[in-house]
């Protein structure tokens, strides 16, 4: 079974319906961006998805064995984020609250998976840095070795590299490929950039509303409503 099936939902934003009559599922080692204008509805798909906000009409089904508290999920950097006194290690760290229940310490495993996170992630020699005094390209890698504390299965990244740089923004879609393709964790990342994700998505859903497009990567290039975003079929 997919690690997420969406059959026909329907969610509704401040009693506006945003997301309507959408099916869509995500396999195990997907790589599925999600792409639209401002309103479409895009953000209010992913928090439907981490059950934050269920939808009024279908359903949303995980499988695999995935639970809701199992994904791990950048959201859209705020102020309170890029402020928080604490230490790299210590944010790293929390992404395994969920898995720490009610235990009131984190265990040798925990420490053990923020450690190999930031390993993998190019951020251990900063764990004692403030996370406040970082960059905003190291801030979002220790964000995202944040996520993927939380799973081993699927990372949802909300509009990850808004605010980089272009050469940042280059290296964490990088990172994110390789995440994807040497982890084996499935990639949902709602962008607004199509251009610069199509080369790393297995699958896009471009949502207007309802989906405009849902399929793969190569079939959205090779699409009317590709071309038309994409800008031309010579850019395609």
């Amino acid at each position: 079974m997919a690690l997420i099936q969406c059959d026909e939902i329907s969610i509704a934003y401040e009693g506006q319906t945003v997301v309507r009559d959408l099916s869509f599922q995500i396999e195990q080692g997907d790589y599925l961006c999600i792409v639209g204008e401002n309103g479409s509805g895009k953000s209010t798909l992913v928090k439907s998805l981490l059950g934050l906000k269920p939808p009024f009409k279908g359903q949303i089904l995980l499988g695999d064995g995935l639970k809701q508290d199992e994904i791990g999920y950048l959201p859209q950097q705020t102020v309170v984020q890029k402020d928080f006194p604490a230490s790299v290690y210590e944010v790293v760290l929390s992404g395994r609250l969920n898995s720490r229940g009610w235990r009131p310490f984190y265990s040798a495993a925990d420490k053990k998976a923020a450690r190999e996170n930031m390993e993998l992630l190019g951020i251990r020699e900063m764990e004692h840095q403030c996370f406040r005094d970082l960059s905003g390209g190291q801030k979002q890698r220790v964000l995202l070795a944040r996520a993927l504390c939380a799973t081993k299965k699927l990372l949802l990244l909300d509009e990850p590299v808004t605010g980089l740089d272009p050469l940042v923004t280059a290296e964490f879609y990088q990172l994110i490929e390789k995440i994807n393709k040497e982890a084996k964790i499935a990639v949902v990342m709602v962008s607004h950039n199509i251009k610069s994700t199509i080369q790393y998505a297995s699958h896009i859903l471009h949502l207007q509303e309802s989906a405009l497009f849902y399929g793969t990567a190569q079939e959205y290039q090779n699409s009317t409503v590709g071309k038309r975003f994409l800008g031309g079929e010579g850019n395609a």
